[in-house]
C-alpha cells in the first residue's frame, strides 16, 4: 500500500527507512521524498515511526 500517493512511496519503504535509522518524517522525507508534495501522508508516516518505536520498545 502507498503510504505517499504523490511520490508512490509504499509503506514497505517507509519501515525500511525507519529500520535503517530514520527518526523523524523530515529524514524519511529526505530519504524518499514522501511528504515533500501535498503532506497529507505526513500524518501516517507519524504513526509509522510512533508504532515502530513502540514495537522497539517493547521487544
Amino acid at each position: 500500500m502507498y503510504a505517499c500517493v504523490c511520490r508512490a512511496v509504499t509503506e514497505s519503504e517507509i519501515y525500511e527507512c525507519i529500520a535503517a535509522g530514520a527518526k523523524s518524517a523530515k529524514q524519511i522525507r529526505d530519504a524518499t521524498g514522501a511528504g515533500s508534495d501535498c503532506a497529507i501522508c505526513i500524518r501516517r508516516i507519524c504513526t509509522m515511526l510512533k508504532r515502530s518505536v513502540e514495537l522497539a520498545t517493547t521487544s
